[in-house]
């Protein structure tokens, strides 16, 4: 097992210390003026799903002042990606923003790093650095062991916050690499008590994404390791936070959301379980408590072999039914599926 990390306070989430890790995604496009009450909305939405932390990218001043703006709208914790002008880092500072990512080396002038340190430790802002595999320093590229290149990275960066007396400091190892990403945490977990985020970087599209961060996160969260996470794909947000939230449930044996289970669907299916399972996915995932939802295409795989279900839905020739615990409870058309589905889903 991992070393008991401090605990660090990310807005209104605790990172390390035991506490079990939040989900992370990353916004996936720029802000805009007039588009803040969306984006608002669009950062609910993904808190619903189980986002306990949101990052932008804040590539200048302009983009700080909308995320600043934005963060004065939500209660997610809201992280600003900052990388090479301290100048931004010190604007983000000046609204709630919950935490700086910066490379403390990307900001070139010692004297730089200072204004940055000492205005997060004056705020209760912490910072995280991030070494991703793709991004070494020169003298680290040709190492042979990626793993413990990555660490010396990030014990350089660790190091210079250390040395102004800042603490309050969470750490990221990343590769686009499954055996890389674990080793590198493996080190630095033996090695220190500051919180990991964790995560496969540009781990790929929906399906390689998945597979990549779900073997690398479980096998680093099975042995203690890892405080946050980031499912990171070539998708949306939404299916990186979903995907997030499962390995969590998985690793640590406890489920606080709602879980799907629905059959692959084949020649015998008389219900079109995938096209319902996507309209539904957000609303069922947006449960908050343990309960398992079953959508099933056909009655050899409806109530039969669902009966751990709380609640499911299955075709039945030319009839849809709605079940309890393997109980049919409703029969209804297809056209009707969505309706009754609702109104029992609203009884759970």
């Amino acid at each position: 097992m991992g070393k008991a990390t401090r605990p660090i306070k990310v807005g209104s989430c605790f990172v390390g210390g035991g506490h079990r890790p939040p989900v992370q995604t990353m916004w996936k496009e720029s802000l805009r003026a007039d588009r803040l009450q969306a984006a608002a909305a669009g950062v609910r939405s993904l808190s619903g799903l189980g986002c306990g932390i949101l990052r932008f990218s804040a590539p200048d001043i302009g983009q700080a002042e909308l995320l600043g703006a934005l963060a004065s709208m939500v209660d997610t914790p809201l992280v600003a990606d900052v990388h090479f002008d301290w100048r931004i880092a010190l604007r983000c500072l000046d609204f709630p923003i919950a935490k700086i990512r910066v490379n403390p080396g990307n900001l070139g002038e010692p004297w730089k790093l200072r204004e940055v340190a000492a205005k997060a430790a004056d705020k209760g802002v912490p910072i995280r650095i991030g070494v991703n595999a793709g991004s070494l320093p020169a003298d680290l590229r040709d190492e042979p062991d990626r793993g413990a290149a990555i660490v010396a990275a990030a014990e350089r960066e660790v190091a210079a916050l250390d040395e102004l007396g800042f603490r309050d400091v969470i750490v990221s190892m990343k590769a686009s690499g499954v055996e890389e990403t674990v080793r590198a945490n493996r080190i630095f977990s033996e090695r220190y008590d500051i919180p990991l985020h964790i995560g496969v970087t540009e781990a790929g599209p929906l399906a390689q994404g998945c597979v990549r961060s779900a073997v690398a996160l479980y096998a680093l969260l099975a042995d203690g390791i890892g405080d946050t996470i980031r499912v990171s794909l070539s998708d949306s947000p939404e299916n990186e936070v979903i995907a997030g939230v499962e390995i969590v449930a998985l690793a640590s044996g406890t489920r606080e959301s709602a879980d799907i289970v629905s059959c692959p669907r084949c020649g015998r299916a008389s219900f079109d379980s995938h096209a319902f399972s996507e309209r539904w996915r957000d609303r069922i995932y947006s449960i908050r408590r343990p309960v398992t939802v079953a959508v099933m295409g056909c009655v050899v795989n409806g109530p039969g072999e669902s009966r751990h279900a709380d609640i499911g839905i299955s075709g039945a020739g030319d009839k849809v039914i709605v079940f309890r615990k393997g109980e049919i409870v409703r029969t209804c058309s297809p056209e009707e599926a969505d309706t009754v589905f609702g109104e029992e889903l609203s009884r759970l």
